[in-house]
């Protein structure tokens, strides 16, 4: 039984509920660390049912409550003596406190398939009481690691040997709380009031000596532990709060520092030959981690996102930045609700075994489905890119082996060429008469030596292409000169046979062929060609010089435009089979046909071979002295000359139709090939003749209906099919220059976008960055998965395409939204400015009637001072 099996049956016999009820009601210390351990090893390797079991468990029963107050309580005393204590006896809790931590992995999280809910439980169990357990291993890191008593400084004076093992323990378990993702313990981590995220900061950056003199191998546990979890705090986040938070105590350089430090002591390691690149915590991989936290935040500080550019600062460390620049992709993936979120990762060491060759046939050769999309055929060759990983890995163990493969198009080279110069050699001197060694003047040999010492010379000082072909012309011509041209036309042959070798090894070596199988070695027809090229070559040499004329078929291989031209008639083959089959029923019938009523019409002119049998002579022989004889007794003896010429141009005619198998056969073969059909080999007839229309009649559907329908029909299929082809050709050429290999978008998407179309397939949509994020998955130890990587494992397990995005890039809503946003901004500063200028014309509007106003009143007071008083006639009023 495996181990998920045994934790299965276990289960079913009820060491779930066992554990969760030892652990509510122990009174003893020892009962309550052995139920925690028995909890470990029921969720070892993150079994899913066990987790579904607790959880089910503790929210059915409404026992959470009780289960997560023996945790909280259990913390506070801890936390509590720890202060107590300071740095004297941590290591006395450490046990206490790693069961308390490990026990809380018994809630299901980002290992039960993505699910965000068991994480939020350890925060927020929905009861009278809520035991926040995710603050209290924060506040425990913050105790432990004393940076309630003292400043961050002393880092390192309250962290050594015996209680490292429990704050990697709480960096894990935080790391856990947050993958998934989990925004709300997120962000519970990054704003609670504790030190908790200047802690982890400070176990990246400082130094944390005196532990780091003496194991620097659980300092670096501690930096890797602390960068996975600001990675985790940051995950699957669109916003900037959390990186701010992190930003606010982190100064950039320091950070840039640590890495390149990192680096330089993996790099002294490697060659010390004591570091070992594949554990998770050496040098390098965790100055990767690191970086790949300052790359994240790099996106929220501009001072540290130049700091990452090699060269930008002066000094050491450049190719660190470089190395871990060169070895970080980062691609765009769709969740299940249609949201884009963009990864980076470290990539596998084992992609780069993957060679230029297999990427360039897979880059070319990939097929687009019906909707236009090259992810299905991709994802489909994705398994054997990775089972061809790692055979080069192991290919880079055998020297030989690899020498060979790594020049493999190199002897591909060298064998078409001595294919091209062998069949030189036998067109222009077969066979062999005359051509002997050693009849070169002298003062020719001696300008062939000087020659080849020239070449060899140049060759040796400056290897040039034209230079090698100098020296091995010069090297043949000596030869033939020397020892004659078949001997050495043999050693070419040799040659070529044991160069031929060596290509097939290392066709073999860079595929992988015999670890796949005998099956599929069948089955390769790559393989099958190259098998048959070299037996061929083995029968040029050993039979006969003509076998080598089929070698220059490998022209066909080499070049597309061949292939295109063979493929224009295998591709539609049934039609032009079919064609060809109508072709033969007409000519069946045309022969039906002619033996019936042609049959005297089918004479043909014959050229006899001068060497006959012995019975063809004789029986020429006794038919002339018949016919001889017969004259002799007619004519007493005399033979006109004339009927001796009319005997022998009867002799030079047959009749091609006695049967009508020799009719059908006649019409296949004369009418077929002639411009005009049949009729241009059969008789001539005359006009008086009886049948003369129906001959006539005969000749012309014959050649309407055979030579310029069938047989042009056949020419149609042939000539449209390499049109097809060639069009097809330049529109995938089209497509690959113009389209997105991953989502498919086209170059005029990204006009007058902040990311141009090159950036796009370089950087965003990468192609192998997609395919060296499926082998990460695949190497990567589930348990270590993130929450991203957890979706993407999923998605892959089911073979389900959904995550990778089609018709859409992050950079493009972006800028899209950006757009927007600007389109709106411009729109209310418009709205803004025309607010201002409809308020300065108010208030002008006002200021001129109020203006108005008073020069209205001026005029009226100046009107009633101008009138005389006699016209107040009443006393009454007022003047």
């Amino acid at each position: 039984m495996s181990l998920s099996d045994v934790q299965c049956h276990l289960d079913k016999e009820g060491a779930s509920d066992l554990v969760i009820d030892l652990i509510m009601n122990a009174t003893s210390d020892r009962v309550f660390h052995e139920s925690i351990l028995l909890a470990i090893a029921l969720l070892e390797g993150g079994n899913t049912t066990i987790q579904h079991s607790f959880f089910c468990r503790l929210t059915e029963d409404k026992k959470s409550e009780k289960f997560f107050k023996v945790f909280f309580d259990r913390m506070k005393v801890a936390q509590q003596e720890i202060k107590a204590t300071v740095t004297v006896n941590t290591s006395d809790l450490g046990s206490k406190k790693r069961d308390e931590e490990q026990s809380e992995r018994e809630a299901p999280h980002r290992k039960s398939g993505g699910k965000s809910y068991p994480d939020n439980f350890l925060r927020c169990q929905n009861n009278k009481t809520n035991y926040n357990l995710v603050c209290e291993t924060l506040q425990f890191l913050d105790c432990i690691c004393g940076s309630t008593t003292g400043g961050l400084g002393l880092l390192g004076l309250y962290i050594n040997e015996k209680n490292v093992a429990l704050i990697n323990q709480t960096l894990e378990s935080l790391t856990e709380y947050c993958q998934g993702p989990c925004h709300e313990n997120q962000n519970c981590i990054a704003t609670h009031e504790s030190n908790g995220i200047d802690i982890i900061t400070a176990l990246i950056l400082n130094d944390i000596n005196p532990l780091g003199r003496k194991r620097m191998d659980l300092v670096l546990e501690l930096k890797n532990n602390a960068s996975k979890l600001l990675l985790a705090i940051m995950e699957s986040r669109h916003d900037s709060e959390n990186a701010e938070r992190i930003l606010y105590n982190m100064r950039p350089k320091e950070l840039v520092e640590v890495i390149k430090k990192a680096y330089l002591q993996g790099e002294v390691e490697f060659e010390d030959g004591e570091g070992c690149e594949d554990q998770a915590a050496s040098p390098r991989n965790v100055g990767h981690n690191i970086y790949i936290l300052a790359h994240q935040l790099a996106r929220h500080n501009k001072e540290l996102q130049q700091m990452l550019k090699p060269g930008v600062q002066t000094g050491d460390g450049d190719e660190a930045l470089e190395f871990y620049a060169k070895h970080t992709a980062q691609i765009e993936i769709v969740r299940l609700d249609r949201t884009m979120e963009q990864i980076v990762f470290p990539v596998p060491s084992i992609c780069e075994f993957l060679t230029k060759e297999s990427k360039l046939r897979v880059y070319y050769t990939t097929e687009r489905d019906e909707q236009g999309s090259k992810i299905h055929d991709f994802f489909q060759r994705s398994e054997d890119l990775f089972n061809e990983m790692n055979w080069q890995k192991k290919l880079r163990a055998q020297h030989v082996l690899y020498w060979c493969s790594r020049n493999m198009t190199f002897w591909s080279s060298i064998s078409f060429n001595l294919a091209v110069l062998m069949n030189l050699l036998v067109a222009f001197f077969y066979p062999f008469v005359g051509v002997r060694g050693g009849t070169l003047d002298s003062r020719l040999s001696g300008l062939l030596w000087t020659a080849m010492l020239v070449s060899l010379a140049i060759v040796i000082v400056l290897p040039k292409p034209h230079g090698i072909r100098a020296l091995i012309a010069s090297t043949i011509l000596r030869l033939i000169f020397s020892i004659g041209l078949q001997p050495t036309l043999f050693l070419l042959g040799a040659f070529n046979l044991c160069n031929k070798i060596i290509f097939l090894t290392s066709f073999v070596g860079n595929r992988g062929t015999f670890t796949r199988g005998y099956g599929a070695m069948i089955l390769d027809v790559e393989f099958l060609y190259h098998l048959l090229y070299l037996l061929i070559c083995a029968m040029g040499v050993f039979v006969h010089e003509f076998f080598y004329s089929l070698l220059l078929f490998d022209l066909v291989y080499r070049e597309e435009t061949l292939l295109n031209v063979i493929k224009s008639v295998t591709r539609n083959g049934r039609s032009i089979i079919l064609t060809a089959v109508l072709a033969l029923i007409l000519v069946y019938l045309f022969s039906i046909v002619g033996y019936l009523f042609f049959k005297d019409d089918f004479i043909l002119e014959v050229d006899r071979l001068p060497n006959e049998t012995f019975t063809e002579t004789g029986n020429s022989m006794a038919q002339e002295l018949s016919v001889s004889e017969v004259c002799r007794m007619e004519s007493g003896g005399n033979c006109t000359q004339e009927e001796d010429s009319e005997e022998v141009e009867e002799e030079e005619k047959e009749h091609t139709c006695e049967t009508l198998l020799m009719c059908i056969v006649t019409v296949l073969s004369h009418g077929l090939r002639s411009g005009g059909g049949v009729g241009d080999v059969l008789r001539k007839p005359s006009k008086e003749e009886p049948l003369f229309a129906a001959r006539v009649i005969y000749d012309l559907l014959f050649f309407f209906m055979v030579i310029i329908i069938v047989l042009n029909l056949i020419f149609g299929v042939i000539i449209d099919t390499f049109a097809d082809l060639r069009s097809e050709k330049q529109k995938k050429e089209e497509v690959l220059k113009t389209t997105c290999f991953i989502c498919g978008l086209e170059r005029d998407k990204f006009d007058n976008k902040t990311v141009t179309f090159e950036e796009h397939i370089k950087e965003e949509h990468n192609m192998w960055h997609y395919l060296c994020f499926i082998v990460l998955v695949k190497v990567k130890d589930s348990t270590e998965y993130t929450g991203p990587e957890s979706y993407v494992a999923e998605m892959i397990k089911d073979r389900n395409l959904d995550w990778f995005p089609r018709m859409r890039a992050m950079s493009l809503v972006s800028s899209d939204s950006e757009g927007e946003q600007n389109e709106l901004r411009n729109l209310q500063e418009k709205l803004e400015s025309s607010m201002r200028l409809v308020t300065y014309l108010s208030s002008q509007l006002s200021e001129l009637k109020d203006q108005m106003t008073e020069q209205r009143k001026q005029k009226q007071r100046i009107g009633l001072l101008g009138q005389p008083a006699h016209l107040n006639l009443n006393p009454q009023q007022p003047a």
